[in-house]
């Protein structure tokens, strides 16, 4: 796994898995489809590990187990394809898959695009002040590459910090890192509540194509929790087990569990009661993958802007700044004025 993953590998995923879905779809075998997309990768860097894939497969290793060894793709995506392959709907969660990473493809791409323009007003903003009003003030005598310099060292701890960003939440971390991570995150207005929008969202589609696969309930929820990305559901349903062995059921469960919203908690007891669990647990993935998607989708049309507004207040600061040093009544302009009169 990459150490920063882009829009376009998002893309690349996405691509892959929407081939997989069409030619499973059309009948043709896992084995043959893997083929074929070695042959014809959505990016180069996918052969060696198709190549390896297709070789443990050949051993007779089943499809989850032969992932787990090459050791390619998160275990979101190999939880799922383990319980397609479980249930004989592996072309279904290749589309799930597939429209999972397209949608995190878009994220990326808005949140780039829109911070562009805040990124060309930092530069130009430190250009300005920290190179050409210094350079033009001491009336062209600086060292200009001394000047620029100043201001790479100026920019350095914000590239620092956002490199530091996307790394701490796109690279793969242990338990203690996410945790540490999650109850950072989970105060903050829109992202926190969209990140567990979308562990819930993971949740349900991982826990809807177990249980359809014949996966034991205890052992059903125990996986799900552990691919939907956050810690806190994960330790608080590692606690059900020895409640769920004396009779309790998971609605009852999850009522009692405060990481479940309660709407989370009324449709899933809905859905056991009527013996259409695995009805619900579709309705519940599309509602809190929509509610998540809406929250990121808005936080990428925001964060620019409050960048924007943050910079136009610094540049504001310096522009007044600038001038009352020139034409203040402490600049040489000003005392020259004042003996004047």
């Amino acid at each position: 796994m990459p150490l920063i993953v882009t829009p376009g590998q998002f893309s690349q995923r996405a691509d892959f898995y929407h081939q997989l879905a069409q030619l499973t779809s059309a009948g043709i075998g896992v084995v043959a489809a893997l083929e074929q997309l070695q042959r014809h990768p959505p990016a180069r860097s996918y052969r060696p590990p198709l190549r390896k894939f297709l070789e443990r497969l050949a051993e007779g290793k089943p499809l989850g187990e032969s992932l787990r060894t090459v050791g390619w793709l998160p275990e979101f995506d190999v939880t799922l394809i383990e319980a397609g392959e479980r249930s004989g709907r592996l072309d279904v969660c290749f589309r799930s898959l597939a429209d999972y990473y397209k949608e995190r493809a878009s994220l990326a791409k808005q949140m780039v695009s829109q911070l562009i323009y805040p990124a060309f007003l930092i530069h130009f903003a430190a250009l300005i002040f920290l190179v050409v009003v210094p350079f033009a003030g001491s009336r062209f005598n600086a060292d200009p590459v001394m000047l620029l310099l100043k201001a790479g060292l100026y920019l350095l701890p914000l590239y620092a910090i956002t490199l530091l960003i996307i790394y701490a939440n796109q690279s793969k971390h242990g338990e203690g890192w996410r945790a540490f991570m999650e109850t950072l995150l989970r105060p903050v207005p829109i992202l926190g509540s969209a990140r567990r929008s979308l562990a819930l969202a993971r949740l349900s589609l991982a826990l809807e194509a177990l249980i359809s696969a014949g996966v034991n309930i205890i052992e059903a929820w125990e996986f799900a929790a552990a691919v939907s990305g956050s810690p806190a559901l994960r330790r608080a349903i590692a606690r059900w087990k020895p409640r769920l062995i004396a009779g309790e059921t998971p609605a009852q469960l999850v009522q009692s569990t405060s990481c479940f919203p309660e709407t989370f908690a009324n449709l899933y007891r809905s859905g056991e009661v009527s013996g259409k669990t695995d009805e619900t647990l579709k309705r519940l993935h599309a509602f809190y993958q929509e509610d998540g998607t809406h929250k990121l989708h808005l936080l990428a049309q925001w964060m620019p802007r409050l960048v924007y507004i943050a910079v136009a207040i610094v540049i504001a600061y310096k522009v007044v700044q600038f001038w009352a040093n020139m034409y203040g009544p402490n600049s040489d302009l000003g005392h020259l004025l004042d003996g004047g009169l």
